[in-house]
């Protein structure tokens, strides 16, 4: 019986340790996280761990509600310390879960404390990790450089001006900080705010919003803007794909119906959607950006929940839409200019892996390696079994080795130990390989495939 998270964590063989050990140590690429952008640029401190870490991580949330915590004692008005020992006494049952490994890693890296964490063990834990945390060094630059961060991409609106990456330009943080263009309210344009968000998108680019060609100057405007500001991607959440054949006319009568807040009918707004789609991957392929599409998330389930909290508090599940065909069109329409952009696909739902896998090999090429990218396993795949189902497809239908690997996705400065746990998992898999005779026993050569799956992939994908 193995020890409890020793050195051969998640590692089956000394083969899987060796390829670990030359992955282990590279710079991490967090190509797209949730991260506050002011956070950083003022170097934010903390006043105890569940300021850290309980604070708006709704898969610790779930997690309590399935145990029967109360909600005062999750997102409610109970005490720092008291959210830390309801998660203490959850975390001690989560067998089989990745937070259960996530818990662990970070409480031995970020605060070498090596004891399991349970309601017996709870106030020993938070004096010792509230003990770092107080220490002058404990801040989100120092977190930073520790874990070997060499870039990540927070994910920002077109309006925001970027005034806190305007200042980390300027500052002392090792890492280099870049936005990412995330055009959701753009997008929803049955949303209840879209006049007021119109207006000032408008003043900040300094286009008047009178018709869809308005629109799009002013979108551009924005591009132009991100791309000074070192913006190499945008995200997209597509909950489902749409596509839909439209006229130019048709989406300026659409855009100007939703300015005079009348109503739209779906096939309207499946219009405007599609054609805004399209027009922002033109823009992103003259620039040289990335586009990320995550697909299938079905938010906001639980409507009284939904009313007393407001979004991305642990109410949101996988979809399980169509979504071949219009993905196909969206694809095939700017391939068809070719002005489809490098592209990332996510999607919430594992059963389709292959889907995604198979779709992506439709539009590689341009003399670009792994163009076309099904993005790492996400959310709640983010766990051993759905990186493992994620990088056995790529490798069945794909080519693994020129994946782009993790990302965090998360709101937490404790999250980077997610890259130490999918490390492992890839060396493990590729040791397999070679051990079961699927692959030749040449370590150089496996090795480097792990370490370009780990880092060296993402910094050519999108040369930052």
């Amino acid at each position: 019986m193995r020890k409890f998270m020793d050195e051969g964590f998640l590692l089956k063989s000394e083969l899987a340790i060796r390829i670990f050990d030359e992955m282990k140590d590279l710079p991490i690429i967090d190509y797209h996280c949730h991260l506050e952008p002011r956070e950083i640029a003022e170097n934010a401190r903390f006043t105890n761990i569940t300021q850290i870490w309980l604070y708006g991580d709704h898969y610790k949330w779930r997690l309590m509600r399935a145990n029967g915590i109360e909600e005062r004692l999750i997102t409610g008005d109970a005490s720092d310390y008291e959210k830390f020992e309801a998660w203490a006494g959850t975390i001690e049952d989560c067998i089989g879960s990745p937070l259960y490994h996530w818990t662990h890693l970070e409480l031995a890296r970020y605060f070498d404390f090596h004891k399991t964490l349970s309601a017996a063990t709870a106030q020993e834990c938070w004096d010792a990790c509230n003990k770092i945390i107080a220490g002058a060094d404990f801040n989100v630059w120092n977190i930073l450089e520790k874990f070997n961060v060499e870039s990540l991409c927070t994910t920002d609106d077109p309006a925001d001006d970027l005034a806190h990456h305007a200042a980390m330009a300027k500052s002392g943080v090792k890492c280099k900080i870049l936005p990412t263009l995330r055009p959701s309210k753009l997008l929803d344009i049955t949303n209840e705010g879209f006049v007021e968000y119109l207006e000032a998108l408008a003043k900040i680019s300094g286009v008047e919003i009178e018709g869809y060609s308005d629109l799009l100057a002013a979108v551009a405007n924005r591009v132009e803007f991100f791309d000074n500001m070192g913006c190499k991607l945008s995200d997209h959440a597509l909950d489902p794909p749409v596509f839909e054949d439209f006229s130019p006319f048709e989406i300026d009568v659409i855009f100007k119906k939703a300015q005079n807040d009348r109503d739209l009918t779906d096939e309207e707004v499946r219009k405007y959607k599609t054609a805004l789609l399209i027009d922002l991957g033109r823009m992103y392929a003259e620039k040289g950006w990335t586009m990320q599409l995550h697909l299938n998330a079905q938010r906001n389930n639980n409507t009284r929940m939904f009313e007393a909290l407001g979004a991305d508090k642990g109410y949101d599940s996988i979809m399980d839409a169509e979504i071949s065909r219009p993905l196909s069109r969206f694809l095939d329409a700017l391939a068809t200019e070719d002005k489809l952009p490098r592209t990332i696909l996510y999607s919430l739902n594992p059963a389709h892996d292959d889907l995604i896998t198979t779709m992506i090999g439709n539009f590689q090429g341009g003399g670009i390696r792994g163009k076309m990218q099904h993005g790492s396993a996400w959310w709640f795949n983010d766990t051993k079994t759905g990186m493992e189902k994620h990088m056995i497809s790529l490798a069945n239908n794909g080519l693994l080795s020129t994946f782009i690997g993790m990302l965090t996705d998360s709101r937490s400065f404790l999250s980077y130990t997610r890259h130490e746990y999918f490390r492992r998992i890839v060396a493990n898999l590729l040791a397999e390989w070679v051990i079961n005779g699927e692959f030749p026993d040449d370590f150089a050569k496996i090795a480097q495939i792990g370490k370009n799956i780990a880092y060296f992939n993402a910094k050519n994908y999108f040369e930052f």
